[in-house]
């Protein structure tokens, strides 16, 4: 079992590290109290949960101090885990909470910084116990993830980027979902020959039909040459899911060879691909 703690200072970039773990298959707890800790693990020894990510921090309030037990209590059980702690300048850290306008967990009286200052005090202990330490002060999303990645990349078995194509028909409207939607209507249309009409674009013979044209043979070698390009940069912004929609006028036959052809290109690059044809039956 993989136990990962993330702990660390308040508007360092918990929530988004708990984000990260979470697309890449852990099972995630925000805010645990530090007093559940140990029973919490056991109870994940004896299930089926294998990559476990959880947030503990000085939300729990009174409740915190009796995060050094708990931490005791995992090594008396000889539970391997690792703790995380992710920190950044007082500067960076104030110019964050006012930026999101959300009220610093110490702070009773307005004063941010007297909040920070005293939180950097009470974590001083937990910083000393941390395995692994990021300073997130001059690290944009991006680059955090790619931090997040080359420490954990043992234990996060990084995902690729998940595909979702669908193929539709516009005459019954776009997917409101997609990230991207593609039109095949200028492609020769199956549905005007009368061996083929009734056929879907899962048939051979259609499939044929549409792929003997010199025009479909060009748009798919450019469709693909275009997704091997883009998908990276997804990946690159930390984009973990992305929706594909390819439409044409009744999302019985162009759309649907189209959408199943990239789904093989695709498979065969290793990445997670689903397909739906939303509209091959009306």
């Amino acid at each position: 079992m993989k136990f990962l703690i993330i702990t660390g200072m308040s508007g360092a970039g918990k929530s988004e590290a708990l984000n990260f773990f979470e697309d890449q298959g852990f099972f995630c707890v925000d805010n645990l109290p530090p007093a559940l800790l140990s029973k919490f693990a056991e109870l994940c020894l004896h299930s089926q949960i294998k990559k476990i990510v959880v947030v503990i921090d000085i939300r729990g309030g009174e409740f915190f101090d009796s995060l050094f037990n708990e931490l005791k209590s995992l090594n008396q059980k000889e539970l391997n885990f690792d703790i995380l702690f992710l920190e950044a300048t007082d500067r960076v850290l104030i110019s964050r909470f006012k930026e999101t306008r959300r009220r610093h967990p110490l702070d009773d009286e307005g004063r941010v910084l007297d909040a920070i200052q005293k939180e950097r005090e009470l974590m001083e202990e937990l910083r000393g116990k941390a395995h692994k330490i990021i300073n997130t002060s001059e690290l944009d999303k991006n680059e955090f993830y790619n931090e997040l990645e080359s420490l954990f990349a043992g234990d996060t078995e990084i995902k690729k980027l998940s595909i979702s194509i669908i193929s539709f028909g516009f005459k019954y409207g776009v997917p409101l979902d997609a990230d991207m939607v593609f039109d095949v209507r200028f492609l020769p249309n199956p549905h005007y020959v009368n061996t083929l009409k009734d056929k879907t674009g899962k048939d051979k013979q259609v499939r044929d039909y549409i792929f003997k044209w010199p025009l479909t043979e060009k748009f798919n070698d450019k469709f693909f040459d275009f997704m091997e390009f883009l998908l990276p940069e997804y990946e690159k912004e930390g984009k973990s899911h992305l929706g594909i929609a390819i439409g044409c006028t009744g999302g019985k036959h162009r759309s649907v060879s189209i959408a199943d052809k990239l789904k093989k290109e695709l498979k065969d690059k290793e990445y997670q691909v689903t397909v739906e044809h939303r509209d091959i039956n009306k």
